[in-house]
């Protein structure tokens, strides 16, 4: 990028933000921060009222705005490419805003930038997640959450939690979303639990404000989400290999087990899962457990063994096996 457009840039920066900092414009453009001072100084000699404030940042005098930017065609299709992902993956009110403010951006391009969005919006898609509940469409639950934590209002809601199989009523304090391979998730302190707790969205069967406000400050989201990342790094490392021919049944299912990687040995595939439930994982193997065999680790193969053994000791195969002797006798 040439200095003008960098300077340009860093101008359209200073209106997207309230303040920006010397070094966070010297990571956007990978220049040194003396480089971006004298970037800086270039715009208020060119006339922008910029507002600097030692060991804040910078920011444009209020009331200052240029007109609308014109965007390139490549700026243009990426707006349309996560339109087609917030459809997908949001819930219906968070789409409507988007679709809202992508009327705004489509009405300051160039005519031949909005009939090449046209021509692009039929070869771009995003399929549908069958994994995910479809009643998104018609769900306001994200904007409810996200308006909560703007006005720093309790949220009461109905969760079901998967673990226990039941349902409770809670208050929390949200503190952020965050999406996670399929699903969206929610940081919240929660008055029942007195503790910050994470609760899968599509599990929230109501969710309403009470206008009661926090009875606390709570710690950034990337905070909490570090102390997830510490906690899913004490995973157990499992190597199994199996026969091509099952691999088709294995679909989706291997992501949800912490699949890795995977490299041809022989005539199987040896695939590298990080696990945090050895017994989840073990009971995803019995399914197709005729056509893999497990490296690694050793607890995983006896837990495999135990389960065997119980199946084969449970009453309902020894029914089987009564069922067959007798046929044997006639």
């Amino acid at each position: 990028m040439n200095r003008i457009d960098r300077i340009s840039a860093i101008l359209i920066q200073l209106q997207s933000k309230r303040v920006v900092t010397g070094q966070a414009i010297a990571d956007r453009f990978s220049i040194s921060l003396r480089t971006a001072y004298r970037d800086i100084k270039t715009l208020e000699e060119a006339g922008v009222p910029i507002v600097s404030e030692a060991g804040v940042g910078y920011s444009l005098m209020e009331g200052y705005r240029l007109p609308p930017v014109m965007f390139t065609k490549e700026e243009a299709t990426a707006f349309l490419t996560a339109e087609k992902l917030v459809e997908k993956l949001t819930d219906a009110a968070t789409f409507k805003i988007y679709e809202a403010a992508l009327y705004k951006i489509k009405a300051v391009l160039r005519n031949d930038e909005k009939e090449h969005l046209e021509n692009m919006y039929r070869h771009i898609e995003v399929i549908e997640n069958r994994y995910l509940p479809k009643d998104n469409k018609t769900s306001n639950t994200l904007q409810l959450v996200l308006n909560s934590i703007t006005q720093k209002c309790v949220l009461k809601m109905e969760y079901f939690a998967n673990h226990s199989q039941q349902s409770s009523s809670r208050n929390v304090e949200a503190i952020g979303i965050f999406f996670d391979i399929s699903a969206w998730y929610l940081i919240a302190y929660c008055w029942m639990r007195k503790d910050y707790r994470t609760f899968r969205i599509d599990r929230i069967s109501q969710l309403e404000s009470t206008f009661i406000p926090f009875k606390q400050q709570h710690p950034p989201l990337k905070n909490y989400l570090k102390t997830l990342t510490q906690e899913k790094r004490e995973l157990v490392k499992v190597v199994m290999r199996v026969n091509k021919n099952v691999l088709k049944y294995l679909g989706e299912q291997k992501y949800y087990q912490g699949f890795v990687s995977e490299k041809e040995v022989n005539d199987t595939l040896e695939q590298t899962f990080l696990t945090s439930s050895l017994e989840g994982f073990a009971r995803w193997y019995m399914m197709f457990g005729d056509s893999a065999e497990i490296v690694s680790p050793p607890t995983l193969k006896t837990r495999i063994l135990e389960l065997a053994s119980a199946i084969t000791n449970s009453d309902y195969a020894k029914s089987i096996n009564t069922s067959e002797k007798v046929k044997d006798r006639k």
